[in-house]
């Protein structure tokens, strides 16, 4: 099944989807938007133009696993999208993403406007690469039982 991450911010809002087998994470773009209800009208329509089979938006919660405002946020703009779409819309831990992307861009150089442009489809990326990681290890699981 193909799956899309989301990486929710106020201004930029990374995408990436994954292929049919749930093996490869490729960011798929960002979207510059600031106004929630309409970001949530064009994920919806990304997600249905990529034909996908899940939605995963990123939940920053906090170190000590609670959760702030920036996770109700996340959760509210998820909640917008799930009521414009028959495509499931989940919630994924996405604890140091956006910190490990800009790691991943610092180490392939990636400086100024086209660092900005493309940390928050690296950050999305990370988010779809860890939920795929967790469904394998979960499916391995159910196997051995």
């Amino acid at each position: 099944m193909k799956i899309m991450a989301v990486d929710y911010g106020d201004a930029r809002t990374g995408l990436a989807v994954c292929d049919r087998t749930e093996f490869l994470a490729s960011p798929i773009g960002t979207i510059e938007e600031r106004n929630a209800p309409i970001l949530a009208m064009k994920v919806a329509h990304m997600a249905e133009q990529y034909e996908v089979g899940e939605i995963v938006v990123g939940l920053p919660v906090n170190m000590n696993g609670s959760e702030g405002p920036r996770a109700q946020k996340c959760r509210a703009f998820a909640d917008t999208v799930a009521s414009l779409t028959e495509i499931p819309v989940v919630m994924w831990d996405e604890r140091s993403t956006t910190v490990s992307a800009h790691n991943i861009l610092n180490e392939t150089n990636v400086r100024g406007k086209k660092r900005r442009n493309v940390v928050d489809t690296v950050a999305a990326t990370l988010i779809l690469e860890g939920y795929l990681a967790y469904r394998q290890n979960k499916k391995a699981h159910a196997t051995e039982e």
